[in-house]
């Protein structure tokens, strides 16, 4: 059990430096020279050091100390724990990759925001996926996120909105047009690696034939099966619904089961983002 809990604590440390150098290499490689911003407490760091040339490494970290105090009262504390390990990796990186531009010459400002907001994505889905964070707006993105279960990246992409705006007025609309690109493709990115790239379906099943297609997913699907019953509104027949998820991969075997078994179920077929339980693995956040 040590040696399960020691290697997932390991999976998690790897996943955050990942991140974080990520990020960090976004950030200073790519938004930082063409005057485009981060999102969060790294956006407001880059205009602070625009301004004043304080280093956006040490601006991350004293913005972060009462946000975590903030967070410390509302968070687990596995959570602030590798989330103050993030905040303090990406803010060494940041120091450590700030003159990262000078091996990274590129001239165009539009491929700039799209690799930036790229890369920043993968990094922060990294991060989350390790159940942690970088601090700033991402914790106050995690409090919302328990209470409303909208996604990451939307809740994100909202409070970066309002510094977009902020940086307009320093940089002008062209490079803030930029950052919101950048944002977008930041947003999208986060969510695809925090919820995985295999997504799963949720498959509700209408059939005569319930315990044998039942048996079929469990044997040859390996997932389980709820069974529901109900009642036909037209025909006042009863009928019983399965309930199963899937894998996108397993969708097509699943399809093959009920048509081979009962031609005239009917079935529907759901995108479904998060699955906890037996046999997937745990969400990040």
């Amino acid at each position: 059990m040590r040696i399960n809990q020691l290697l997932n604590y390991l999976n998690r440390e790897v996943l955050i430096i990942g991140g974080t150098l990520l990020a960090a290499l976004a950030v200073n490689g790519f938004l930082l020279p063409h005057k485009l911003l981060s999102g969060g407490i790294s956006g407001v760091s880059i205009i602070l050091q625009q301004l004043t040339g304080f280093p956006a490494g040490l601006s991350v970290f004293l913005l972060n100390v009462p946000i975590f105090i903030l967070g410390y009262k509302k968070i687990d504390r596995d959570f602030v724990i590798f989330s103050l390990m993030g905040m303090g990796l990406f803010s060494a990186f940041l120091l450590l990759t700030k003159n990262i531009s000078r091996s990274i010459v590129l001239d165009d400002t539009m491929l700039a925001a799209i690799f930036g907001g790229v890369i920043n994505g993968i990094g922060l889905g990294l991060v989350f996926r390790s159940r942690a964070s970088m601090g700033g707006s991402d914790i106050l993105a995690v409090v919302i996120r328990k209470k409303s279960s909208i996604n990451m990246g939307t809740i994100l992409f909202a409070f970066n909105f309002v510094i977009v705006l902020s940086g307009s007025l320093l940089f002008g609309l062209k490079p803030a047009l930029f950052t919101l690109i950048s944002m977008y493709l930041s947003a999208v990115l986060l969510d695809r690696v925090q919820e995985g790239f295999d997504r799963k379906k949720s498959a509700l099943i209408i059939t005569s034939e319930p315990e044998k297609i039942s048996q079929a997913i469990m044997q040859e699907v390996h997932r389980g099966v709820t069974i529901f019953f109900g009642e036909g509104a037209f025909t006042h027949h009863n009928r019983h619904i399965l309930y199963t998820v899937v894998t996108t991969r397993q969708l097509a075997k699943l399809k093959a089961i009920v048509e081979s078994l009962d031609p005239g179920a009917f079935m529907t077929v759901s995108d479904t983002a998060e699955v906890l339980g037996k046999g997937f693995h745990r969400t990040a956040l």
